[in-house]
């Protein structure tokens, strides 16, 4: 099966659980150790789109110095809590081009981030903002 990407998680004690994915181990925390799995989600719309812009803009051949991302969820209150909402805000690094920056975020929103697009297919909205910033805070 074309894109088949298989694992396995063992628990080893209470919220510590160990992660296989094509060969790569991880040790996952979840609950008070550690992260839930919802919080997990929402960390990975965060990376698979810091990645997506990061790399447009490097293409696009932007002094892009640094990128921090935070991101907030809603979830609905009915079984399963999944989320309704998600907002994610960029802080983008150096003297980039604001319509460059716009443009990088539209198409790893629109077309490139696969995390976001499940999130979307269960119904959620999201948005997003952004900031430039010259030097990295």
């Amino acid at each position: 099966m074309a894109g088949e990407i298989k694992g396995t998680l063992k628990w080893l004690k209470n919220g510590v659980y160990e992660g296989k994915v094509e060969g790569k181990e991880y040790v996952i925390k979840f609950g008070e150790e550690g992260t839930s799995p919802m919080e997990a989600i929402l960390l990975s719309v965060a990376g698979c789109t810091a990645m997506d812009v990061v790399l447009i803009l490097k293409k696009m051949r932007e002094p892009l110095e640094g990128l921090e991302i935070e991101i907030m969820g809603k979830r609905r209150e009915g079984q399963p809590k999944i989320y309704s909402e998600v907002h994610i805000h960029y802080k983008i690094y150096g003297n980039v081009e604001e319509s460059s920056v716009k443009r990088a975020i539209e198409l790893s929103q629109e077309k490139y981030c696969s995390a976001s697009a499940h999130i979307k297919l269960s119904g959620a909205k999201i948005t997003y903002s952004y900031e430039i910033s010259p030097k990295e805070e």
